[in-house]
């Protein structure tokens, strides 16, 4: 674990740290490692004792929980399903900001393997919890991995159930629902017509919309017509 924190510490970048720190606010353990530099320092543990790891790490800064994350992904072949998933459950638990729990989620390549099914009914609980990065973790694993027909009508109806005024629980609503559309305009257009999201988590999610590329621009007029006002007859953004 010294090693580990050496090797922190000498990819290390003030510059980096303090433009980083900026996009995560009020994470104050950051030191400036750029995900890359993680990732490679995650696949050499990978080619040793990585459970080792995993048992020992330190939660004491923001790299050192990003590196547990992608470790954790990384191993899945090296594990049975009830180990993964008992990790797994416990690494949710130190998500602790949009950004380590972003870059887990898209690692988390046991999604995309035989295990997808098992996975899937292992995050649909965290759609149900209350926690901030619980309920991001579910939406951000279903628009990583489970964007497709077979799953997006059970998606919607998961989305919908989440009530959490929590900034980045409804961020990442909103891009859900914006990949969705982008990938399955029909499907989802039908949800965003009957869904029952509140009106800044629907709004958002248009605005997410209409900032695609691979949204054409008649398309993008038409969702903007579709903003939900207050009651005042005012926008809600």
């Amino acid at each position: 674990m010294e090693d580990i924190k050496k090797r922190l510490l000498e990819l290390a970048d003030p510059k980096y740290k303090e433009f980083h720190g900026g996009l995560v606010p009020g994470t104050e353990d950051i030191l400036g490692v750029r995900i890359p530099d993680l990732r490679r320092l995650a696949k050499e543990i990978l080619a040793g004792d990585w459970r080792g790891f995993l048992d020992g790490a330190s939660d004491d800064t923001y790299e050192e929980r990003q590196l547990q994350g992608l470790v954790l992904a990384g191993a899945w072949k090296k594990m049975e399903p009830a180990e993964l998933f008992g990790r797994t459950a416990d690494f949710v638990q130190k998500i602790d900001s949009w950004a380590v729990c972003d870059v887990f989620c898209g690692s988390y390549k046991a999604a995309e393997g035989p295990l997808r099914r098992e996975v899937w009914e292992f995050v649909q609980p965290y759609f149900k919890c209350r926690g901030e990065y619980e309920l991001r973790f579910a939406a951000v694993m279903a628009l990583s991995h489970y964007c497709e027909e077979d799953y997006a009508r059970e998606v919607f109806q998961l989305l919908d159930g989440i009530r959490s005024e929590a900034y980045y629980v409804r961020m990442a609503v909103a891009w859900a629902v914006s990949v969705y559309y982008v990938k399955m305009p029909e499907i989802t257009m039908k949800y965003l017509e009957n869904c029952s999201l509140d009106n800044w988590t629907y709004n958002k999610a248009l605005q997410k919309i209409t900032e695609s590329n691979r949204v054409s621009r008649e398309t993008k007029s038409m969702i903007r017509g579709m903003k939900r006002k207050d009651r005042k007859g005012e926008m809600k953004s």
